[in-house]
């Protein structure tokens, strides 16, 4: 007796629930974004042969259940909002649902599966002491926020309401030395290697390094390649059309947050 084909799986994914299709006559359902949801759909899915788990990213709702998938050996992709979207506009969907969304995904899904490059679309996602760097990561980003703009409210505002923002530009600053201290401790615990390395180039400072292992997992395997450039293998360097109008345009792509990583380097005539 054949075997049937493996199911591709896409989730769609929301802030309470997280809605599960699949590529057979297997039915769909919901279950809620939680472990208790997770330990569902991993059940669920044992039950047949699994090639593909599809979603989209979703502001970072999707990194638990992506990674709880993953830790239970299934391949896991997570592609960009908008690639979905366009498939779907392909594909004719152009009513948007959670259910409508998880079947376009395991369509989506079953495309990938027999993509050439299909390995280029599952990468292993991030473990938990890189995400909890990357946690500190967006939290300083968000304190520099802040204390920017209390800086820039303190000049203009009425004398009344100096000694407010003073106060808090004084917490902002002790809150984000506290945090940078955490962030340099928790490198030297776990990333202490690479860390180094990165260090060691000239220009590249502690939270250069510290944005660059959180927010490009990637470059672990490109320092070994010292004849390689790291923007290459890390998904940051503009896309070139070598075809068409315009000759050699660039366009943007890759991932906004490490604009201020490769920024720096961009200004660094090292």
């Amino acid at each position: 007796m054949s075997q049937p084909n493996p199911l591709c799986v896409g989730i769609d994914v929301s802030k309470a629930t997280l809605d599960i299709a699949a590529s057979s006559d297997v039915a769909q359902f919901t279950v809620s974004n939680d472990s208790d949801g997770f330990n569902a759909i991993i059940t669920g899915l044992r039950r047949h042969s699994v090639a593909l788990v599809l979603m989209e990213a979703t502001g970072g709702l999707e990194v638990a259940v992506a990674c709880s998938l993953q830790a239970e050996g299934f391949e896991v992709a997570v592609v960009n909002p908008r690639q979905a979207r366009d498939f779907a506009r392909a594909m004719g969907y152009l009513a948007k649902t959670d259910r409508i969304d998880a079947r376009v995904l395991t369509q989506m899904a079953e495309v990938i599966n027999r993509h050439p490059e299909r390995k280029r679309f599952i990468r292993a996602l991030p473990d938990a002491e890189r995400q909890a760097l990357a946690a500190m990561v967006v939290r300083r980003r968000q304190l520099i926020a802040m204390l920017v703009a209390e800086r820039n409210r303190l000049y203009p505002s009425h004398p009344q309401n100096k000694k407010s923002i003073n106060t808090i530009i004084k917490a902002l600053e002790d809150e984000l030395a506290r945090l940078e201290k955490d962030m340099n401790s928790h490198i030297r615990n776990h990333f202490k290697e690479i860390a180094e390395r990165l260090s060691s180039i000239k220009g590249v400072g502690t939270m250069t390094v510290s944005a660059m292992l959180a927010e490009i997992p990637e470059l672990g395997n490109a320092l070994p390649a010292r004849n390689q450039c790291a923007y290459r293998c890390c998904s940051c360097q503009p896309g070139l059309r070598d075809y068409a109008w315009p000759a050699n345009h660039f366009w943007r792509q890759g991932w906004r947050k490490i604009s201020t990583v490769h920024g720096c380097a961009c200004g660094n005539p090292l």
